[in-house]
């Protein structure tokens, strides 16, 4: 299947359910960890898993924990991000990454596809994410 980007089905049916909080300071705990292009991420994956993961310098398994941002509202749009990623002296290459709530049972949230191989050589290695905005931020309701 390889990577397929978005939020996956999962984690739609858990916002619903009231499984996930993403507020600031007092929320789940949300981590990233970054994956190899033979990775089997998409739609279906419903939680963290080492199966494609990568490994590297500076990198440990299971990735970094993410900072929240508090979810807002614009119109009728309600929203959250987070604040960008980094692996400090990184040497590995990443195809994608999987967002997963570590606090509550390693739950995936979404996919990201970075659309080609991504190499760090003893550098940092940074996922960029979108501003917080109606139309930009990762997660989106609208």
């Amino acid at each position: 299947m390889a990577l397929q980007q978005g939020q996956t089905t999962s984690f739609k049916v858990e916002l619903l359910q009231g499984v996930h909080n993403f507020t600031a300071s007092t929320g789940d705990t949300f981590k990233i960890a970054l994956y190899e292009a033979s990775a089997s991420l998409g739609p279906t994956t419903t939680a963290y898993t080492t199966t494609g993961e990568i490994t590297g310098t500076g990198y440990a398994a299971g990735g970094i924990t993410l900072t929240n941002v508090t979810p807002t509202s614009s119109g009728t749009t309600a929203y959250t991000t987070f604040a960008n990623a980094s692996w400090p002296n990184a040497t590995f290459t990443a195809r994608g990454a999987l967002i997963y709530n570590a606090t509550d049972g390693n739950k995936s949230v979404c996919v990201l596809d970075f659309g080609s191989d991504k190499t760090a050589t003893a550098q940092t290695f940074l996922v960029q994410f979108p501003a917080a905005g109606a139309t930009t931020a990762l997660v989106r309701i609208e």
